[in-house]
């Protein structure tokens, strides 16, 4: 992936188009992303694909330590180390290839800390690079801004800057023409089978059963699911302590962002894994339901795996990890339900106590 990033610097450098608008393939970035990534470039194959692999690995990880800072009680340092240990197999392919699904996972995860907390400084620069990682980031900033409307010009500021530094670097022309495609591909991007790239969403087990859903009907899910996701998230924040209502939102929101995005691929579900495996060895610090956590770690390390030689890829891609990490996600969050603001301080104290 990381030549990707390196030929959209290199064209936006030569003032040449970005996109491949009949194809939807190749650079699907923001301009300001080509911008950033020149340093790198600069820096050359070696060093700078070193660089990036280690920004987008540091904010991730940096990221999950936070959320178990603020999940208190004992063992953290356990709770750490099995939750990236169960999300290693499915995030290892992304992380590998530098994909900047692993910088968008991190960045959204602190986006959703920050709003949360009320941080505005903090969450204007995390929405910026969410936004500069991918595009589906816009996702984030909706819920976000949903959870705390009076972030909402922070928000929209911080768009507002993304969109606003390519015309610091190149001719308003040249920008203009790269905005005008950039926004012509974002809405051409289908469920259509036939083309180059291979859905990895809802719709590919139905796709891979000879069930194939038409895009109006994917549109009417996607919306749905969406509405249902505000809601959700919405009653979470109302619902859990503060202390774990930041890792049950995120991992909402990132199943979304996996499940329903039309532009899944099968690595994209590493921006699930890490948040899936926190919660479950949180469930797993709760000394309950072992047979559950069991099944769970099992299921989502297993899932990682799927993919560990071409037959088993041929066997499971692109229809597998969309139901298995529904299936994670669903029991997960019914979990997350069940932990009212109550339950959550009196296990904290004896936590602590």
């Amino acid at each position: 992936m990381v030549h990707i990033y390196r030929h959209g610097s290199e064209a936006f450098l030569d003032r040449q188009p970005l996109y491949q608008v009949e194809v939807a393939m190749g650079y699907l970035y923001a301009p300001a992303f080509a911008v950033l990534y020149v340093p790198l470039l600069k820096l050359g194959p070696y060093l700078g694909n070193i660089l990036w692999h280690m920004l987008g690995f540091s904010v991730l990880t940096i990221a999950a330590m936070r959320q178990v800072r603020k999940l208190r009680g004992e063992e953290q340092t356990w709770l750490l180390s099995l939750g990236l240990f169960l999300a290693l197999p499915v995030a290892l392919a992304a992380l590998r290839n530098g994909q900047a699904t692993i910088l968008l996972t991190g960045a959204c995860w602190f986006l959703t800390l920050s709003t949360l907390e009320g941080r505005r400084a903090e969450s204007f620069f995390w929405a910026m690079l969410a936004i500069i990682a991918k595009p589906t980031a816009i996702i984030m900033l909706l819920l976000t801004g949903a959870l705390r409307p009076r972030l909402i010009p922070v928000l929209v500021l911080a768009v507002l800057v993304v969109l606003a530094i390519p015309y610091g670097f190149a001719s308003s022309d040249y920008v203009n023409a790269q905005y005008h495609d950039f926004f012509r591909l974002l809405t051409s991007m289908t469920v259509d089978p036939t083309g180059p790239f291979v859905p990895a969403d809802f719709t590919a087990p139905f796709m891979r059963f000879g069930i194939p859903i038409s895009e109006f009907d994917a549109t009417i899910v996607r919306v749905v699911a969406g509405l249902l996701t505000l809601w959700l998230v919405l009653q979470l924040d109302r619902r859990l302590d503060a202390n774990i209502s930041g890792l049950a939102i995120f991992l909402s929101a990132a199943f979304y962002m996996c499940v329903f995005n039309p532009r899944v691929e099968q690595n994209t579900y590493a921006m699930v894994a890490v948040p899936a495996g926190l919660s479950i060895a949180l469930l797993w610090r709760e000394k309950g339901a072992v047979a559950m956590c069991w099944f769970l770690a099992a299921f989502l390390f297993v899932t990682g795996l799927t993919s560990a030689n071409l037959q088993l890829h041929d066997l499971f891609h692109p229809w597998f990890r969309p139901i298995s990490v529904s299936v994670i996600a669903c029991v997960l969050v019914g979990w997350f339900w069940t932990q009212d603001r109550q339950k959550v301080p009196a296990a904290g104290a004896v936590a602590h106590g």
